[in-house]
């Protein structure tokens, strides 16, 4: 891994992706650039009403000072981007990473992260952002639109850092939970880390099959692998299984189904990140 996008929005969330990054990058000897992304909305005015009977020289009055108020809520905006990411950057250097690059942009932070990734090898986010710190069960509202964009192995940071010593693998034998088996058995990330495979499905010859290839290749990874079968729901018994063994971080695939799919009958991938209290790697 030579490169990992940080992106920090200035909620209670961003120490949390910095302090995750900083681990990553220890372990992948990888460089940290630190993004914070500007929506157009917020250095633009709200629309305003002038119509009425007001005296043409007042509304000319007017628009000038609406259209300095503009220029200086775009600076305030900037300015306050800026101290986001010196303030990243600063935590960061503190945990060791030399170098740590920083980038303020304007635009759509799908577009932007989709546009930044493309000269980086992984993205870490904060589960919720900046208007959703207190709302537990409310996704951040960009993380499944960049999720569902990216092609990049996307980082789910938790509220707060925490030692990880274990992770469990969701496996269903999809192209994508394939792919995340895959980067574990060859990335530095994971080394050293106690490993877990859960398939949840029926236990069957095939899912036997599917589960056995999988443990197969992190074994060659260097991997010891405790791997089973479980009936159930998927998130149910994911979550259950997380809590109820200590573990520290969670890797499955992203959305597997279709977006119209999903909005129907639900999503495995987002529920998990909802409700999990540990960071989430997600793969598509």
């Amino acid at each position: 891994m030579s490169k990992l996008i940080a992106l920090v929005d200035g909620s209670v969330y961003s120490r949390s992706v910095c302090d995750h990054a900083a681990w990553i990058a220890r372990r992948t000897g990888s460089s940290i650039e630190v993004l914070h992304v500007l929506g157009r909305r917020e250095i633009a005015s709200a629309p305003t009403d002038l119509s009425g009977s007001i005296a043409l020289g007042a509304r000319s009055a007017l628009l000038a000072e609406l259209s300095a108020l503009d220029e200086q809520r775009a600076k305030l905006a900037q300015k306050r981007g800026r101290a986001i990411l010196e303030d990243a950057k600063a935590v960061i250097e503190a945990s060791g990473i030399a170098g740590v690059a920083t980038k303020l942009r304007i635009g759509d932070i799908v577009e932007t992260v989709v546009e930044t990734e493309a000269e980086a090898d992984m993205v870490v986010i904060g589960k919720r952002g900046e208007g959703a710190d207190f709302a537990k069960l409310h996704l951040g509202s960009n993380l499944e639109r960049i999720a569902r964009s990216s092609r990049k192995p996307i980082f789910v940071a938790s509220r707060a850092f925490k030692p990880i010593e274990s992770f469990l693998i969701a496996f269903d034998g999809g192209a994508s939970s394939l792919k995340a088996v895959d980067h574990v058995a060859r990335s530095r990330l994971f080394e050293g880390l106690s490993c877990r495979l859960l398939m949840v499905e029926q236990d069957t010859p095939e899912a036997q099959k599917r589960l056995q290839d999988a443990v197969s290749i992190l074994q060659a990874g260097g991997y010891p692998v405790k791997a089973d079968i479980v009936a159930g729901q998927a998130d149910t018994v994911i979550a259950r299984t997380i809590e109820d063994e200590g573990i520290n971080l969670l890797v499955m695939g992203a959305y597997g189904h279709s977006r119209i799919r999903s909005f129907v009958i639900g999503s495995t991938t987002t529920e998990m990140i909802r409700s999990c209290k540990v960071p989430v790697m997600l793969f598509r």
